[in-house]
């Protein structure tokens, strides 16, 4: 591998300044090429809807920087930062403490517990490199000569996830550990309606949070708000079903869905998201 892989794993009115761009197009070119690539199997599918180019610019990711993916997950994003990060930068990778989580059965405990090992290893096969190359720990068995050294941690789509687990405060406090003193954490979340009901929303834990509720959390753990962003919006997702935000794409997962629920849901399309970029507090 050329360089090492360090792992730790229109709708665009921005109603607050992103920061400010370079002149330098080499983001724009060597991003438009890993989108572009037949490795990306059917990932391409969903960039209608998460819109990772317009994104990662709003966030002000550049080729050249030090990017830190919290929770990973299925590795949708994993598998346009890793690559495009790999030539001049560095991608992280970092999850929630395994240890600290309850699971209802051993062998969901044995796939949380293996996770570093396996993400590792998955990177290490995308980019042709050696798991060895490639870093991903927990938010407890974070190195201390990482702390500082980041230039972005991202949080896609879990923020829900963190809330209901009670696990927000944690995993935020490590990104103000890992971030550079100019570092930002940039989110993209579901959002529910406006002046919807903590009960209904967040106690039902249907997926979506209130875009206050997402500021609050990061105002309590040293952050401010810098920037918003519509990109990832959608009108069309009345965020009121039952089963939650699952009941959209890419899941359909609610209840067993008909032809015809599923091709509804499929006209909607993903989710109505917020889009936020915070940095640290003075």
């Amino acid at each position: 591998m050329k360089h090492a892989i360090t792992a730790l794993a229109g709708l665009a009115a921005l109603t607050l300044s992103a920061p400010a761009m370079a002149d330098d197009h080499a983001m724009d070119d060597s991003l438009a090429s890993v989108l572009a690539s037949d490795t990306r199997g059917d990932d391409g599918a969903r960039d209608k809807y998460r819109n990772p180019a317009e994104t990662l610019a709003f966030f002000g990711v550049k080729p050249d920087m030090t990017v830190v993916e919290y929770g990973p997950g299925g590795g949708w994003y994993t598998r346009v930062l890793a690559p495009y990060l790999a030539p001049k930068g560095k991608y992280m990778a970092l999850n929630s403490d395994s240890d600290a989580a309850s699971y209802s059965t051993r062998a969901r405990e044995a796939r949380a517990k293996g996770w570093t090992e396996r993400f590792k290893s998955s990177v290490a096969e995308m980019l042709g490199g050696k798991a060895d190359d490639v870093t991903a720990f927990e938010t407890d068995e974070m190195p201390e000569e990482l702390e500082g050294t980041a230039d972005r941690v991202l949080i896609f789509r879990s923020m829900h996830g963190l809330n209901n687990r009670n696990t927000a405060d944690t995993v935020l406090k490590a990104a103000r550990k890992l971030l550079k003193a100019d570092g930002m954490v940039g989110v993209v979340q579901h959002r529910a309606p406006e002046g919807a009901s903590w009960d209904d929303y967040v106690g039902r834990q249907r997926g979506y949070l209130p875009q206050e509720t997402v500021i609050a959390l990061f105002k309590a753990n040293g952050f401010e708000l810098a920037g918003s962003s519509e990109i990832n919006a959608n009108p069309k997702d009345t965020a009121d079903y039952e089963g939650g935000v699952w009941t959209l794409p890419p899941m359909l997962s609610f209840g067993r869905q008909s032809e015809e629920e599923q091709a509804k849901h499929r006209a909607i399309g993903e989710s109505d998201r917020m889009t936020l970029l915070f940095k640290k507090a003075d």
